[in-house]
């Protein structure tokens, strides 16, 4: 009795032990003191061992942070992880941020690289303090259409397994908001995730590497609400980004759930389904063009319901040449050239959407690939899309359209351009 007791004492110390209050560790938690050294020496004290590193209620005004292997990060409702707004802390090497040339220049808030067991948890929020950095991006962005001025994001992980993201408010990033790069095995479950609709680049979730799941969340922001990505072929010749869930979402603004438009290392084995799209520009989309190339294949979307969206779906091998909103989208759906020598040649194939309902502000949806590279065996099955303008089919084949109604209130249903569909009434 007295070793079980002993051992039983050890194992509460050890619990307690793993548990790390930033308040302990100096946090003020006020809102206008910094707290960056405090939290990350509670961060620090993981090192090693693993262990939870707590925010009581409260605000926590904060630099840049490291993340530590085996941590958890656990906001208390009422607290709130808040980012500075001087912009030189989140520069590698402070200075002007409106001359850096790239987004490598800028540190996130949140970081860690080559880490297990990494989880963030709680009712709390992690605010990136976006309004400091917007004004300017959407200036840049007006100057040059679809510009995107380097900033930082909100919390990235690069090379990490076992991921989980849970019950939190990500909010107001400066950029995309929450980036597993190159991960294996994440989970983001039952996340709140929003900026407002004018903010630009402000992804919710970018997620690249392996066995993802993303559900149960409410995104409502400025840009992809999640864009899965696949930036580098890996060394092994595979896909960098399979095998990924995303189930029973609700995307309020933003502009839909994309793969790509970085598909250059494929992406494979993708499943969403019983999802809501309220009022975002954009739907399904998978987006490439030959400055990226990359496979994408196995793609399944189920049980999605949309309302006023700009359109439905968008399977397009020319991105940035007709995207939502893009003048240039009439001109560049009727000219095709040749591909010039040094161009990476995306392809898509084997597609299915199912059990789709859609109100759409413009056009119903598209499909584009290039001559060269006809977007593949798609199936749309039991799908119903209204939309004042028609669907549209370029470069296709092994088109399938099985119960599939479009309404267009001008026009014929579809406009086929070297398009091979079956199904059509």
């Amino acid at each position: 009795m007295k070793i079980a007791a002993v051992i039983l004492c050890s194992l509460a110390l050890s619990l307690r032990a793993a548990e790390f209050d930033v308040r302990q560790y100096g946090a003020v938690g006020d809102g206008k003191t910094f707290d960056t050294a405090a939290i990350q020496k509670a961060l620090d004290a993981c090192d090693g061992t693993g262990g939870s590193v707590k925010f009581p209620p409260g605000t926590y005004l904060s630099q840049p942070l490291t993340l530590r292997t085996r941590t958890t990060l656990e906001l208390a409702a009422g607290a709130t992880l808040q980012a500075g707004t001087n912009q030189s802390d989140f520069m590698k090497t402070p200075g002007d941020w409106l001359k850096a040339r790239s987004s490598g220049e800028f540190i996130p808030l949140i970081g860690g690289k080559d880490l297990s067991d990494i989880t963030f948890t709680g009712s709390g929020t992690i605010d990136g303090g976006g309004s400091a950095w917007w004004d300017a991006a959407e200036k840049a962005r007006q100057i040059k259409s679809g510009y995107t001025l380097p900033r930082p994001n909100l919390i990235v992980l690069e090379r990490c397994q076992n991921v989980r993201l849970e019950n939190l408010t990500l909010q107001n990033s400066p950029k995309f908001h929450f980036v597993p790069t190159d991960c294996d095995g994440v989970v983001i479950s039952n996340v709140t995730i929003l900026a407002p609709a004018h903010a630009a680049n402000t992804d919710a979730i970018d997620p690249s590497g392996r066995h993802m799941l993303i559900t149960k969340c409410r995104i409502d922001v400025g840009d992809d609400n999640i864009a899965i990505k696949a930036g580098k072929k890996p060394a092994d010749g595979g896909f960098e980004s399979e095998d990924i869930t995303v189930t029973d979402c609700t995307f309020l603004h933003g502009h839909g759930l994309s793969i790509g438009s970085e598909t250059a290392g494929g992406v494979r084995n993708v499943t969403v389904s019983h999802c809501t799209f309220l009022n975002t520009e954009n739907g399904l989309r998978i987006k490439s063009d030959v400055r990226r190339g990359g496979m994408v294949e196995n793609i399944r979307y189920s049980d999605i319901t949309m309302s006023n969206v700009v359109p439905a779906i968008t399977f397009t091998c020319y991105y940035q040449q007709n995207s939502a909103g893009d003048t240039t989208h009439a001109s560049a759906a009727q000219t095709d050239t040749a591909p010039a020598k040094g161009q990476k040649i995306p392809s898509f194939r084997n597609i299915q959407v199912s059990n789709l309902t859609a109100t759409c502000q413009k056009t119903a949806g598209l499909i584009y690939g290039l001559p060269e590279s006809c977007i593949s065996n798609v199936v749309l099955e039991n799908v119903r899309i209204t939309a004042p303008k028609s669907f549209e089919i370029r470069n296709a084949k092994g088109i399938q359209l099985k119960n599939v109604t479009v309404t267009a209130a001008t026009g014929q249903p579809f406009l086929l351009d070297n398009a091979q569909v079956d199904g059509l009434k």
